[in-house]
């Protein structure tokens, strides 16, 4: 890739403010929120009509989508839509089998959404976007609106669901061909046992503080990338590289900014040569600790972005990983193979302060 991704990314100058709210309860995310419903919970009871007006009143917390009509919604934006803005409690959204061809946004007006699908082989979310699409008024709609699922509210929680931008594979240093599959700028988010799929930019780690447990995530170029701070855990990353590649490319631009990506028992699979990390922002922070990394790790581990400077200010470590690709001898030399004590404030939620808004 030719050139800083500041020239594709951009975040929105005028930020819609909203007031906090705390959710009814103790305002943490809990198992129960990325659970299947119970049958009874899932019912569209007096009928689909009666079901959009409870949820337009506030009072329905489980939506349920189907594509055959019997739930409240036969697509995914349209149980969004349901949900009262400023909403204030845990809504669920059921999605049932089959394959979503739609874009879906969370807005930050929508808090406490919760997006439970039948499993990643059955519930699919998928579109076909890329950077250099362009939009109804001509203009291309950049890396931030190629996302499939975009997702600007806090306390967002996904189970069982795949996420995928289906666009054709991107060959390296290809101009406009980035296609993200899932973009996550809202605070204390969490994704359990959810798969996001995709080549070039799959997915966009925006802004926030994020939890992916037991994640599959595909790529192959810069597949993890943003400014958000995020504890990757038990989580498969599966490369889908023809030539080489890049995981993950932080953009952490200041010390100021407490961002980064901890990689925590997670896998390393698939195809080209990887990059664990690439220095997008001046002072990029990414760590992997007890990963299984494959042979598919360039020797030398970690790139600067081309540029030298970047090497005295970047944070890229390895604690205790395993693996033909886990060999630090011929790492670059401002990598670091850390102690457990440097490597400690990585290696648990703690990392993303979960102590205050998970309970698991």
């Amino acid at each position: 890739m030719g050139g800083g991704k500041s020239c594709c990314f951009y975040v929105v100058a005028a930020v819609l403010v909203v007031a906090a709210v705390v959710a009814e309860g103790d305002g943490f995310i809990t198992w129960d929120d990325v659970s299947i419903p119970s049958a009874a919970e899932t019912a569209s009871g007096g009928g689909v009509g009666l079901g959009k007006a409870a949820a337009r009143g506030g009072g329905l917390t489980t939506i349920v989508v189907s594509q055959d009509g019997t739930g409240h919604s036969r697509t995914v934006q349209g149980a969004v839509d349901l949900v009262p803005a400023g909403n204030r409690r845990r809504v669920k959204i059921l999605v049932r089998p089959g394959i979503y061809r739609e874009k879906v946004r969370v807005p930050i007006t929508k808090p406490f959404v919760s997006l439970i699908g039948m499993g990643t082989a059955r519930t699919v979310i998928t579109w076909n976007s890329r950077a250099s699409d362009l939009d109804a008024s001509g203009h291309q709609v950049g890396t931030l609106n190629s996302a499939s699922v975009a997702i600007e509210a806090d306390y967002f929680c996904a189970s069982h669901i795949t996420f995928e931008n289906s666009a054709p594979p991107a060959p390296p240093g290809a101009v406009g061909q980035q296609a993200v599959a899932l973009r996550l700028a809202g605070d204390k988010t969490m994704l359990y046992r959810c798969r996001v799929l995709g080549t070039q930019d799959t997915l966009f780690d925006n802004m926030g503080r994020h939890y992916y447990y037991n994640c599959d995530i595909q790529g192959s170029i810069d597949f993890i990338f943003g400014n958000a701070r995020s504890l990757f855990q038990g989580c498969t990353l599966h490369a889908v590289a023809t030539t080489y590649g890049a995981i993950a490319a932080s953009q952490r631009s200041s010390p100021a900014d407490d961002s980064g990506f901890s990689f925590v028992g997670c896998k390393l699979t698939g195809s080209g040569m990887l990059y664990l990390g690439r220095a997008w922002g001046r002072y990029a922070r990414v760590v992997y600790s007890y990963c299984d990394l494959s042979g598919i790790v360039v020797p030398q581990g970690w790139s600067d972005w081309g540029d030298q400077s970047r090497t005295k200010t970047v944070l890229f470590g390895e604690y205790s990983c395993k693996g033909p690709g886990a060999s630090t001898r011929q790492r670059v030399p401002w990598s670091r193979t850390l102690t457990y004590e440097e490597a400690q404030p990585f290696l648990g939620k703690s990392f993303i302060n979960g102590e205050e808004w998970l309970k698991l």
